[in-house]
């Protein structure tokens, strides 16, 4: 998160430049333009600035530059979101055409900065409960698929960008062959799970902890959503509790994983009623996701200049090997890793 003090409009800064224009028309609560300041970023090309209210308070202003980004999938995200009973920041003035979205501020405490061994129960159940209460809601017909198509693109990330680009190395035909194989055997598994809206990046960075006692802030505000799609019931819970920025021992998650089996049981939500079935759905899942996201961080890196998620890579191929030890249709992939590790260059990672 960028230190957060004033913006100044640098002459080069056009898309600042014309917020702040954007921002001193909007009749709503008058803001204090000089107090217009980074809040966040993320992966993409959006930006976040904070502005304080003339009667106090603060409100939370998005940069989405076209054509790169859209804020119209965020909008109707929003709106649907909202409608579920989970907290998501309200819209308080908007202009789609040029991507610039006035927003109510959820605060800045992320659940990354706010998790610790005393809090993190209590924070999961919480994010546990949201994800319940927003996957009850499910329709079909209202979010994109998550489809086999869109899946497997996201897989292909893994050997373009990391095998190819960061590793160096290019596959021949043979391990292409096994690469497939554990390809196919992953999507056989996500397209046979039921169906619901699924956030996609339902983590630790994309979650606030919320304070108040009204009765009236479901603890947490979420955020990042607006890649929201209709897919796999276990992929939000995977981002959650096998997460790329904290790591959790191996107990703690599978008793958060059986908590949510239990709360969606109850909840008349489609989870396999098998709790060993559940759980292999989960790494299933979570194994497309952690290839996708070793692809992802890659290309931050590579093509973005993103050097921070590097640091993260570690991580997400502990996940990654452990899933694959344990499942007979996944070991190809174990002992590809294998090789890629002898051959890549040294990156002072530890696998």
């Amino acid at each position: 998160m960028p230190s957060d003090t004033a913006a100044s409009a640098s002459p080069t800064d056009t898309r600042l430049l014309q917020l702040r224009d954007w921002l001193s028309t909007l009749p709503a609560a008058p803001l204090r333009l000089e107090t217009l300041r980074p809040a966040s970023a993320d992966a993409s090309f959006r930006r976040y600035f904070r502005i304080d209210q003339a009667d106090g308070g603060s409100l939370i202003a998005m940069d989405a530059p076209p054509p790169q980004e859209d804020v119209r999938p965020f909008l109707k995200v929003a709106a649907l979101l909202a409608q579920t009973g989970v907290s998501v920041p309200r819209v308080l003035a908007e202009d789609a055409e040029r991507g610039f979205l006035l927003l109510s501020d959820l605060g800045s405490a992320t659940y990354l900065q706010e998790l610790n061994p005393d809090s993190a129960h209590r924070l999961y159940l919480d994010a546990i409960d949201a994800l319940v209460q927003m996957q009850m809601h499910s329709r079909p017909g209202v979010l994109p698929e998550y489809d086999r198509a869109l899946l497997s693109r996201e897989l292909a990330l893994f050997p373009d960008w990391y095998v190819g680009k960061h590793l160096g190395l290019t596959l021949d035909e043979p391990q292409s062959a096994q690469l497939r194989q554990v390809f196919d055997a992953i999507l056989a598994n996500n397209l046979a799970q039921p169906q619901v809206y699924v956030h996609r990046d339902y983590h630790s960075r994309n979650l606030m902890v919320l304070s108040g006692d009204d009765g009236q802030i479901r603890n947490p505000g979420i955020l990042d959503f607006q890649d929201a799609v209709y897919g796999p019931i276990t992929y939000d819970l995977v981002s959650l509790l096998r997460d790329a920025y904290i790591r959790w021992d191996e107990e703690m998650v599978l008793d958060w994983a059986i908590r949510y089996w239990e709360r969606a049981r109850r909840a008349g939500l489609p989870v396999n009623p098998d709790i060993d079935a559940f759980y292999r759905d989960f790494e299933f899942m979570g194994l497309q996701r952690h290839l996708k996201v070793l692809g992802i961080f890659a290309r931050l890196h590579h093509r973005d200049g993103k050097d921070a998620y590097l640091k993260d890579l570690p991580l997400v191929m502990e996940y990654t090997r452990k899933t694959a030890q344990r499942y007979g249709a996944l070991q190809p992939l174990l002992r590809l890793l294998d090789i890629l590790e002898q051959r890549a260059p040294q990156f002072g990672y530890t696998f």
